[in-house]
Order: C-alpha cells, then sequence, then structure tokens
C-alpha cells in the first residue's frame, strides 16, 4: 500500500514541475519583466579588485620594471635580486664573485715575479742581491730550473688569471640576466605557486560524435577542473 502512495506522489510532483516549467503562451509580459529585460541587457564593468603589495610578489605588477633590475644590478651586484624581493640570491652571487676574485689576485701575485724572472732567463743576465724578484731568481738557480719550466710557469699564471677574469665579468653579466628575467616574469606573468584541482561528474553530448558502444544521446563522464 505504502509503495503505491509513494509511486502516486511522485508522480504527480514530476507532473506539477513540468507545467511549472512548461513556457505560457500569448501571455503579457509584466512591468517587472520588461525591467529584468532591460537589466539582463545592460553590460555591467568587470570587477577588478585592488592589488596589495603582497599579491604583487606573486601576480603581475606592470609597476615592477625590468630595466630597473638590470641596471642595479649593472652598477652593484645583487642590487637587481634586492629590487626582486630575491635576498637570498645576494650571498650566492658574492660568494662566487669573491672566490673568482680570490683567484685573479692569487695567479697574478705570481705571475708577475715569475714574468720578472723569465726575463733574467731570457736575457741571460748574472744574479745580483740587488735585482727585483732577486730571491725568487736565485731560488731556481740553486735547484736548476730550466729556462722552459719558467716560461711554462708564466704562461700557466697568465692563462688562470686572464680565465678567471672572464669567469668574474661573466659571472657579473649572468646575475644582471637573472635579475632581468625574474622581473619581467614578476612584471608580465603570474608567480604564484598556487595549484587546485577538482572533479566532479558531467554529462557529455555526443549528438556531433560518433560512440560504437553507446547509442545515446548523452552518456555519463567526469570533469577536470585544473587551477594554475
Amino acid at each position: 500500500m505504502y509503495k503505491y502512495l509513494l509511486v502516486v506522489f511522485l508522480v504527480t510532483g514530476l507532473a506539477l514541475s513540468a507545467r511549472a516549467q512548461a513556457p505560457v503562451l500569448n501571455a503579457k509580459p509584466t512591468p517587472r519583466d520588461s525591467i529584468n529585460q532591460r537589466s539582463d541587457s545592460v553590460t555591467s564593468k568587470r570587477f577588478a579588485p585592488k592589488v596589495t603589495h603582497d599579491d604583487k610578489i606573486f601576480h603581475p605588477d606592470s609597476t615592477h620594471s625590468p630595466h630597473k633590475a638590470v641596471m642595479r644590478s649593472l652598477m652593484i651586484p645583487g642590487w637587481g635580486q634586492i629590487y626582486n624581493h630575491q635576498w637570498w640570491k645576494v650571498p650566492i652571487i658574492y660568494a662566487g664573485l669573491g672566490l673568482l676574485a680570490d683567484a685573479i689576485a692569487f695567479n697574478q701575485r705570481y705571475y708577475a715575479p715569475n714574468l720578472v724572472v723569465a726575463k733574467y732567463y731570457e736575457h741571460g743576465t748574472p744574479y745580483s742581491a740587488s735585482l727585483p724578484q732577486a730571491a725568487l731568481y736565485k731560488e731556481y738557480i740553486d735547484f736548476n730550473v730550466p729556462q722552459q719550466t719558467v716560461y711554462d710557469l708564466v704562461d700557466s699564471y697568465r692563462r688562470d688569471r686572464d680565465l678567471s677574469i672572464m669567469g668574474f665579468l661573466g659571472a657579473w653579466g649572468i646575475q644582471m640576466v637573472d635579475a632581468y628575467i625574474d622581473a619581467k616574469f614578476q612584471h608580465s606573468y603570474t608567480m604564484d605557486t598556487d595549484f587546485s584541482f577538482r572533479i566532479e561528474p558531467a554529462i557529455i553530448n555526443q549528438q556531433q560524435t560518433v560512440y560504437a558502444l553507446y547509442s545515446g544521446s548523452y552518456i555519463p563522464g567526469i570533469k577536470l577542473t585544473m587551477t594554475f
């Protein structure tokens, strides 16, 4: 008995809902309907929330200038990274530049005296205590260091010094490029690290597609929405 009553209630509810959704023919529009139509026809402006300073770190910020970042890094290494709010890069930059500067000083310190001694070997200058770099010259003479070995030492120190200078200039340029790229991303692209996704059921309309295993107009599916 209860089953029959439940079926009757369900059928009656479906009939009433279908009747309520059916369009009414020859119905005159009410003033409220005309107001709603006019309000729907007006296009509202898109709301743009005000961007705060914290949001500018992760979202595009047109006031952040890549030109300022690269010029500051050109003048003082690491200044562009500070402008980009990336303080952690500054110790790395100065550690690399400091090591390269130390390599330049080390090779120059040994290149200059060996160059003087190499010239003594080249011209056959006799040893004298009054000569510049006399102690190094005497040490080489006492150990019978060949002339070619001295020349090779001079070339080695000079090559390493020049490579260290090139590395120093290259590191300076790399930190400039790094400052420009980071500033460009902050200026033009979103830097937000938020990543989320949502899975929900969906109905797929296959009237314009062909499925061999299913003959209906609609098929169930799953909708995946990802937010970067």
